[in-house]
């Protein structure tokens, strides 16, 4: 009963979080047989839930680390996901004993079922991927070499668009299986040093193929302004596109680094953004001349999908703003590392609100019947999902409103700034045809980029 509640709190936790979740590969992952997923871990808890919800294997067995069920609620939680508790050992002065964590972890994946496993060791928020620890390779030796089943190493590529940010994207990409079977674990039980170290290099190129990764964030921030301004102006970008474009203007950034044109377009596609963000505009905002009877058709489109939600969302709206600025104040505050905001807000929105619900649901039905608050109950997760929806339409108004204004403002600047970007995109994708590695496929035909 517990399990079947944690995972449909899991799915209602990442489908409400996230507005598009796009998932690649996943015909990589078998319908049964013994399964390590392992991915990177950029997210802290987020990317187990995205995992647990996505791979399409239940239940999906994690390592977590020990101290988290000093918290009993917590621990029930992870407990009815299947989670086996490990003593990280720079938290216990190096000494710890995880053998029976790791029996335990033996036996879920000699019975056909599957692990899932961050080898970096820590979530983190850095541009590239952290060195693995050897831990992942470990165990998919040993359970090789007692020879009762082979292994698939799934790598699982987490890719978030401003992953903090709710109702934002996330690109989930499943790599090539690596299968670890008898031959790897007889190359473990002859030299298990060189096998782990073999195993883990490989799992570590197969993570970089499926996720973005570059030496630092002001590379990543360069290949971004030039991806941006490379984009069709006719083409939106699904998650998947996003991340490959941007791989693939990092690789080619680093390719042409000491070309002389490179640094050239560099400078001058860094001095745009810099005036961009002076005015406080966007990019996608100079692509294309809106009429100003465009910008009021869009901005009515907007205020009227407002409308539409603005009834079922008033009920709510006292108690989800409160808790709404609780849970910011949570994940900004009592966050110790950036890559754990996310979680911090949705552990206290999932506390908070369903508490709130059930005083309000039980208050009214004392009042006035049992009846009416089971119906006050169903009222409130409507006006929930009203509320999610209102708080989309009014941030793209006022996003609307004031990019038309700001473009109405300094309509000179913005003017001359639309030249420079003219000359930017031609010089853009002159650079791509020349650096771009001829035998990948490219993504985009010059139909796209010729249409408006």
């Amino acid at each position: 009963m517990l399990r079947r509640f944690v995972r449909g709190l899991v799915r209602v936790i990442t489908n409400t979080f996230f507005r598009r979740i796009d998932v690649v590969g996943r015909e990589q992952v078998p319908a049964d047989g013994a399964v390590i997923f392992a991915g990177n871990h950029p997210n802290a808890l987020m990317d187990g839930w995205l995992l647990t919800e996505k791979c399409g294997r239940w239940p999906l067995h994690f390592m977590a680390n020990a101290k988290l069920w000093r918290f009993p609620i917590m621990g029930r939680l992870l407990d009815a996901s299947g989670a086996v508790p490990v003593y990280r050992r720079e938290e216990h002065g190096g000494e710890v004993d995880n053998s029976a964590a790791f029996e335990a972890l033996y036996e879920v994946i000699e019975s056909g079922n599957c692990m899932g496993v961050f080898p970096e060791g820590i979530s983190h928020a850095e541009s590239q991927l952290a060195q693995l620890k050897t831990g992942t390779a470990r165990i998919a030796l040993a359970v090789a070499a007692r020879g009762r089943t082979e292994v698939r190493i799934i790598p699982c590529g987490l890719n978030y668009i401003h992953r903090h940010r709710f109702r934002s994207q996330v690109l989930i990409e499943f790599g090539e299986p690596i299968v670890v079977g008898a031959d790897w674990g007889a190359r473990f039980r002859d030299d298990e040093r060189t096998a782990v170290a073999e195993l883990t290099e490989l799992l570590a190129q197969s993570l970089r193929a499926v996720t973005l990764n570059a030496p630092d964030w002001s590379t990543l921030r360069k290949a971004q302004i030039a991806r941006r301004l490379y984009k069709p102006t006719s083409v939106e970008l699904t998650p998947s596109q996003y991340v490959e474009l941007n791989r693939r203007f990092v690789d080619g950034y680093l390719a042409s680094l000491d070309h002389a044109e490179t640094q050239a377009f560099q400078k001058a596609a860094e001095e745009y953004q810099a005036r961009l963000d002076m005015l406080g505009l966007k990019d996608y905002q100079l692509r294309k001349e809106i009429s100003q009877p465009q910008a009021i058709r869009r901005a009515m489109r907007r205020f009227l999908t407002m409308l539409l939600f603005l009834p079922l969302a008033v009920p709510g709206g006292l108690l989800h703003l409160p808790v709404a600025w609780i849970a910011s104040l949570v994940g900004e505050r009592f966050s110790y590392e950036m890559d754990d905001i996310a979680t911090l807000k949705v552990f206290a929105t999932i506390l908070l609100l369903p508490l709130i619900y059930v005083v309000v649901a039980t208050f009214i039905g004392v009042a006035f019947g049992w009846p009416w608050g089971v119906l006050a109950l169903v009222a409130l997760f409507m006006s929930f999902a009203a509320s999610i929806r209102l708080l989309e339409a009014e941030t793209n108004l006022l996003v609307s409103m004031l990019g038309v204004l700001r473009l109405a403002r300094f309509s000179s600047e913005v003017s001359e700034l639309r030249q420079t970007r003219a000359a930017l995109v031609e010089q853009v994708r002159d650079l791509a045809d020349r650096f771009a590695d001829p035998d990948t496929p490219r993504m985009f035909t010059r139909d796209d980029f010729g249409r408006r």
